[in-house]
C-alpha cells in the first residue's frame, strides 16, 4: 500500500492527508481540480465528474516524458474530494457533484484493480445539525445510531456508504472503508474555541465534536493497512470536545432528555470513537487544549 492516489488533496483534510502520507514513505499523487497550496506531492488536474479523466489518472500507461508519475496503477485510493459541507453551493449542485463523483471514483477504481478505497464519509449522515429540536437518539452517538440525512450534502454522503455497500457486494474481494469525518481543524483553527465557551449552544450541532486534520491523516493511514475485507464506516473524531466545560454538564443543559450511555469523561467526545479505536486501530494524538 505505498502507492496512493488521493482525491482533493487540495483540501483541508487531503493536504494533511498528503503530507502525512508522503511523510511516511508513500508515493502520493493528488487528483483535484486546483493544485494544493501546500504542494507536497505532485499534482495532476482532473474532474472527478469524468469518468474517462478518472480512469486515465488511475491507470497510467504513458511513456517515460512523466517523472512525476513514479507508479502506474495505485495500491490504494483516498477519495475526499467533494463540496465539503452543506450551504456553500445549491443543493442540487452539491448532490450531484458529490453523488456522481463518488461513484465515478469508486467505478474507475475497481476498473482499473484497485482494491481497496479509503474515502470520506461524514458525521453529517447521523442526522447533524443537532438541537433541542432535533435532539440525537442518545449520546455518545456511535455507528447503530439512525441514518437521518438532513440535506443534499448529507444524502450524499448517506447514499455514498449504500454505493460503497453494494459496489463492494459486487466486488467481494475488495475494501470500502468509510470515514464519517467530523469538523475538520487545522492548528490555526484553534484561535477560534475560546470564543465558544461561553455558548455552548453555538456547538451543539455536532455535539460539540471535531477531527483535528493530522489525525484525519492517522485515520486514513491505518485505514489503508487494516486487516479486513468487506465494506464499513468509522466515525472518526477527536477524544475530547471543542469545550472546557465536562460532556456530562453540556449534555444536561442543552440535551437533558436525550439518554447518555455509560460514565462520560471529563471531556469524552460525544461522537464516539470505539469502533475505529477496536478495528482500526486509532488513536488521536492531538488536541486543541495542548496548544
Amino acid at each position: 500500500m505505498k502507492n496512493v492516489v488521493v482525491t482533493g488533496g487540495s483540501g483541508k483534510a487531503g493536504r494533511a492527508v498528503c503530507r502525512h502520507l508522503v511523510d511516511e514513505g508513500y508515493n502520493v499523487l493528488n487528483i483535484d481540480i486546483v493544485p494544493s497550496p501546500d504542494p507536497v506531492c505532485p499534482f495532476y488536474r482532473v474532474d472527478l465528474t469524468d469518468r474517462g479523466q478518472v480512469i486515465d489518472a488511475l491507470q497510467w500507461t504513458g511513456g517515460k516524458d512523466h517523472p512525476f508519475r513514479s507508479f502506474q496503477t495505485p495500491d490504494a485510493i483516498v477519495h475526499l474530494a467533494a463540496i465539503p459541507a452543506p450551504d456553500l453551493q445549491p443543493e442540487e449542485v452539491t448532490f450531484r457533484n458529490n453523488i456522481v463523483s463518488t461513484y465515478v471514483v469508486f467505478d474507475a477504481a475497481l476498473r482499473v484493480g484497485i482494491k481497496r478505497i479509503v474515502w470520506a464519509s461524514s458525521e453529517t449522515t447521523l442526522g447533524l445539525p443537532f438541537s433541542p429540536d432535533n435532539p440525537p437518539a442518545y449520546a455518545p452517538v456511535d455507528e447503530d445510531h439512525p441514518m437521518r440525512p438532513e440535506s443534499a450534502y448529507s444524502l450524499s454522503k448517506d447514499l455514498g456508504e449504500e454505493m460503497a455497500r453494494q459496489m463492494q457486494r459486487w466486488n467481494p474481494d475488495t475494501t470500502f472503508i468509510g470515514l464519517r469525518l467530523s469538523n475538520v481543524m487545522e492548528p490555526q483553527d484553534y484561535e477560534r474555541f475560546p470564543g465558544w465557551q461561553e455558548t455552548p449552544r453555538f456547538r451543539e450541532w455536532n455535539l460539540w465534536g471535531y477531527i483535528d486534520a493530522r489525525d484525519c491523516a492517522q485515520a486514513v493511514r491505518k485505514s489503508l493497512h487494516v486487516d479486513f475485507v468487506g465494506a464499513d464506516h468509522f466515525i472518526i473524531a477527536n477524544a475530547d470536545t471543542v469545550m472546557e466545560r465536562s460532556s456530562a454538564e453540556l449534555m444536561a443543559e442543552v440535551f437533558p432528555d436525550v439518554p447518555v450511555r455509560g460514565e462520560l469523561g471529563q471531556h469524552e467526545t460525544l461522537l464516539s470513537i470505539e469502533k475505529a479505536r477496536k478495528v482500526l486501530g486509532y488513536e488521536p494524538e492531538f488536541s486543541w487544549r495542548s496548544l
